[in-house]
């Protein structure tokens, strides 16, 4: 059963490289004369706009797959305390909380720096007058 199993993940893998080289020559061969770094970087900001709704969605599912294998394991716990400790449960439950707040963080990170690109500088001190007769 092993042996079939590890068969499988050799050809998974074999196609995956080849169909990573096969976009990767594509990509290369799409970047010629007319094209200037000033493009590159222009696709690479249009590639990265969408990067957090994906890592939203991801970080939503890894959650609730969390959250049930945490839930699982208090059952498992409860079921039989000296098998399974109360530590694995919680570990779990932690890392989907953190998970379903992780779009939550970078949101209000997001509000917090800002998006303009305009670097956040430091207040600046025009003048100081103390009041000492």
């Amino acid at each position: 059963m092993f042996k079939i199993l590890k068969n499988k993940a050799v050809h998974l893998q074999a196609a995956f490289v080849v169909g990573f080289l096969t976009s990767a020559t594509q990509a290369h061969a799409q970047i010629g004369a007319g094209h200037d770094f000033s493009d590159i970087a222009r696709n690479i900001t249009e590639s990265v706009e969408e990067l957090p709704g994906m890592v939203t969605a991801i970080s939503y599912m890894i959650g609730l797959l969390m959250g049930v294998l945490g839930v699982m394991k208090l059952k498992d716990h409860v079921e039989n305390p000296s098998q399974t400790p109360l530590k694995d449960g919680a570990i779990r439950l932690a890392a989907g909380g953190a998970l379903f707040a992780l779009p939550m963080v970078f949101e209000s990170m997001l509000n917090t720096i800002g998006t303009t690109g305009v670097s956040i500088e430091p207040a600046s001190l025009n003048r100081a007058k103390f009041n000492v007769n």
